[in-house]
Parts: structure tokens; sequence; C-alpha cells
């Protein structure tokens, strides 16, 4: 065990970042990290439409990329004892893929098309898709939506599919079928060429694609058939079975293994969403929320399926048995902006910053200097000013959708707002606000799981912002009215993918064990204040009542 290696790979929203690590005790061997060129350049998206959309070629750029800084940090020794790889992604983010199973845009004719390119998880283009299909559910005997929560999203797998199928012709004339990133990504390691042939991940297909196996698989065909007929037939397109993440997708293929460096019997493990796996590398506990924040959350909670057998929670992203943790119910929530809320109110401060590049008092070097210096300062700033102003029931107040609401009860049309302003609002109360906003509205999925009779017995925090964020964490904590612990892995969706291809290689018989001997354990916990924490929950009512006056 001492001499095998696993590689984990996150694809989140803006990189993608590789971790070596040793198989039998967790420690991390070398890092990478890439940031997607065309996305940093904001080519193909349109954020005044919601249309956010990333090409495949950042993604395999990426990959290779990462993979080789790891093996060249780490030495060829490491590279040789090489076990498994396995990957975790955003979702749903679907792409359009040819018999091959290759994405359209990776063909001649598609390169510069966005709708032949991967529909990120945040693209809001399928609202109107979101709400037919969920008008057409409710005419049938049998609740097809019953195991997402009762709402279908339009961050999700079929509303984006019947959007572009709808917007495309081309597009729809050449989709063969239609794939999670998550689910091709190991396609790609393992060579495939077949699109039936693609083992496709129960994390996706159950919390976005309908799968279930009370169902036999997906909803009958004609379900989409008289959904819009352009859906008849495509779901002989897709797939009927699905596969945990602890098993293995196939070998790496060897086109592959030569231009990575590795052996030619390297495991791929089936992939899943980064939220999913980032729970385990987090260490998930049953009946525990587990909070991965960055520039949206996921929230995780897993039970054992017995105990919450006839258990429908309302409102939610799903709930898949195996989805998180193989044998035990996987449900999921989260905020559709989290980290995206502050990073919205940086940018609009940084916008006179911009000006000094016109300034006629320093050069273009000092210029973008003072740019980048600023711009990097401005949240560390606004936290301690904010830590510091007193906390009144009647401060200005915020609900948190930016970006649209995931849970509870999904409604991307939604939209946020501030209330309270007067002339002695600056930065550091607005930001506050903001904040709040963000902690209510985890504090509104805790309480759906309590109202629906699952308990929350804790919060785990991971993630940059869990590590970062002292004031961001020290509200979160006041406002649950709980303690939250935050787990000493920064990457803890790259760790957990590592601990799934340990145990898809056969390191481990089943993720449980790969968690305990591979996790790091936490090292930082916020207690609530018990001074504040009463304020919160009468500012709580207040957050409630401004999103039932703007919904």
């Amino acid at each position: 065990m001492s001499s095998s290696y696993v590689i984990g790979v996150d694809y989140g929203s803006d990189s993608v970042r590789s971790i070596i690590v040793d198989a039998s005790n967790g420690t991390e061997i070398a890092s990478a990290v890439f940031y997607y060129p065309r996305w940093k350049k904001g080519l193909y998206c349109n954020p005044a439409e919601n249309q956010f959309r990333q090409h495949p070629l950042d993604y395999i750029e990426g990959l290779e990329t990462t993979i080789k800084d790891c093996l060249a940090k780490a030495g060829k020794n490491i590279a040789a004892n090489v076990t498994a790889i396995s990957v975790d992604t955003t979702g749903s983010t679907p792409v359009a893929v040819d018999k091959t199973g290759t994405p359209l845009a990776l063909t001649p004719g598609f390169e510069e098309n966005p709708h032949a390119m991967f529909v990120l998880w945040k693209d809001h283009t399928a609202t109107g898709e979101a709400a037919e299909i969920n008008a057409h559910a409710t005419r049938y005997p049998i609740n097809y939506l019953q195991y997402v929560g009762g709402i279908y999203s339009s961050e999700w797998f079929w509303a984006k599919l019947l959007r572009i199928l709808r917007t495309d012709e081309n597009v729809r004339a050449a989709c063969c079928s239609w794939v999670e990133h998550c689910d091709w990504i190991p396609f790609l390691l393992t060579g495939g060429t077949d699109i039936k042939q693609m083992k496709r991940g129960v994390c996706s297909a159950g919390h976005k694609a309908l799968w279930a196996a009370e169902f036999n698989g997906l909803p009958p065909a004609t379900f989409f058939k008289e959904l819009d007929p352009l859906l008849d037939g495509f779901t002989e397109k897709l797939f009927t079975e699905t596969y945990t993440a602890d098993q293995a997708a196939g070998k790496i293929a060897p086109e592959w293994a030569s231009r990575l460096g590795l052996p030619a019997d390297v495991v791929i493990g089936v992939g899943a969403f980064d939220a999913h796996m980032g729970a385990v590398g987090g260490q998930i506990e049953p009946y525990h929320l587990s909070k991965v924040m960055g520039t949206s959350t996921c929230d995780m909670l897993v039970a054992p399926v017995e105990e919450v057998e006839g258990t429908l929670v309302k409102g939610i992203c799903g709930q898949v048995p195996g989805s998180v943790i193989p044998g035990m119910m996987g449900m999921e929530a989260g905020q559709s902006a989290f980290g995206d809320t502050y990073a919205w109110f940086k940018q609009i401060l940084r916008w006179p910053l911009q000006l000094l590049s016109a300034s006629a008092v320093i050069d273009e070097a000092t210029a973008a200097a003072l740019q980048e210096e600023l711009g990097n300062k401005i949240i560390k700033e606004l936290s301690e000013a904010a830590a510091k102003l007193p906390l009144k029931e009647t401060d200005e107040i915020a609900v948190d959708w930016l970006n649209g609401r995931r849970t509870p009860d999904a409604n991307q049309v939604v939209k946020a707002a501030i209330s309270g302003l007067n002339l002695g609002t600056d930065a550091p109360r607005i930001f506050k606000a903001l904040v709040e906003a963000t902690c209510f509205g985890a504090k509104a999925i805790v309480d759906r799981f309590v109202e629906e009779g699952v308990p929350v017995k804790g919060l785990i925090g991971l993630g940059g912002v869990a590590r970062k964020a002292p004031y961001i964490m020290q509200v979160m904590a006041d406002v649950m009215n709980m303690p939250i612990r935050i787990h000493r892995s920064e990457q803890t969706c790259a760790a957990g993918a590592a601990m799934f291809a340990a145990t898809a290689a056969g390191l481990y018989n089943k993720v449980e064990d790969a968690m305990a001997a591979m996790g790091q354990g936490f090292d930082m916990e916020y207690q609530p204040n018990p001074v504040t924490a009463p304020i919160y929950a009468k500012r709580y009512e207040r957050y409630k009542a401004l999103g039932k006056c703007i919904s």
C-alpha cells in the first residue's frame, strides 16, 4: 500500500486541479491547477442572457497539463506506482456528442458553436423548459420528479437538452447523445469510441436526469415525447444502467498512458459531481450537512437507506441511493450563488480601479500593479470592517438570489434584493448584509431538511471559503446556531476523487475504509455566539419576509 499512489482530478467552474495522493494515508504528494483559458476570456458566454458555456478543449488541456505537472513535481518513481485516477466535475454540465462520444465542439463545423459545447451548471437559459417540465409532470399518475425534490431546475440535464435542441437545428441533427462532464472524462481517459458503451454514474443520472431504480431507469419515452416531439426516441440514445463511483470505468487508454507518462494498467474510476466526492474527501458523517462552499454551495447529507425509507424531502436537488457513499442515501441541496455573491460585489467595487490605467499621474505598469493589489485586498478588508460593525435587528437586509435559487424549491427566475439602505449605508454594511444573506440561505436549507423529517446533527465546512473566510464562517455558525467544523484539506473534492480512485483500484474494500485511512481530519471549529445568535434569528425572519415579498 505504501508504494501505491492515486490521482484525484477536480473540475471546478473556473479551473481544474489535480493532486497525487499516497493511497495508504492520504498525504498529498503534488498538486497543480489549470485555469481554463477560453473561459477566462469570457468566450462563448453571455452573462446578460445567463448563457455560460465551456469548450471541451479547456477540459482536455487542463487534464493533461495538471497531471503532467503533478508527475513532474512528484518524480518518476511516483509515476510508475500510480494505480488509479478518478474525476469529479461540476454539474449538471452536459454536452451534445456524436456516436463516438466526441463532443460536437471537437468535430468539424462546430468548433466555435456554443450550443455544441458543455452547458455549465450555472447556465440558466433553460428556465422556460424547466417550467414546462414541472407543469408536464403533474399530468402523470407517477410523479417522475419525486426523487429530485418535486421541482425540476433549469440547471439540470433535460431542461438544458431541450433548450439546445430547440435552439440549434444543426446541433439537433448531429446529436447522438447527451452526456454529463463527469461521465465524459472517464470515457475519454479509457479511450471510448462508442457512446453506447459509456458508463454513466448514478450520481449525475439520479440527481439531474430523473433516473431511478423505481422507474427501471429513466422515465418512459412517452413522457418526453409528450413534453416535446423533439425528444421523441431520445431515451434510446441515453442509458438504462448506472454505476457508483467506487467502481471502475475501465483501464487507461494506451494513448493517454503515453501522453501522461503513466503505467498501462492504471484504473479509471466512474465519475461523479464535485460536491459528492468532496463530501467524501471531507469525511462526511450520517446526518451531518457537508457544505462545499465555492462559487456556489452544494450541501450533501447521507443517511442509512433503511432509516429514511419512505421519506421524500421536498424542494431539494434529489435523493439517490449510492450517489455519495454506496449503500447510503445521498441527499443534495445548495445555493446557486455563494462565493459568486461576494465576487459580484467585489467587481462592483473594483470598477473605479480601471480608471488607473488612464491616469496621467502613474505609468501603466504601476496602474496594473495597483489594480491587482487593491483588488486582492477588497474582500479581506471588507470582512474585517464588517466584523466590527454593531449588529442590530434593523440593519440593512439582503436576499441572496443573485443567480436564482437552487434550494429550497428551485427557481432560477427569482432575483436578489437589498433593503433598508440609507445615506449611512457604506460598502462594509452592504457586504455584511450579503454575507448574512448567504448564511440565511444556508439556514433555509437546514430548516427544510428538519421540517421534512431528516435531522441535521452537525455542519461540516469544506472548500476555500470555509478555510479562508473566518468572518463568514462565524456568521454561519451564529445564524445556524450550530457549530461548524472546518476540514483541514483545501482540496476536499480532489481528495475525495483520490479516495474513490483507491477504492475503484481495489486498494480498499469500500469508500468508507478509504475515507478513514486517507482523511486529513478537522483543524478548526466555529461555535455560535450566544449574544448574536438571537439577533440573527430575528433577522432571519426579516430575510424570509423580504424573499416572500420579491418572489
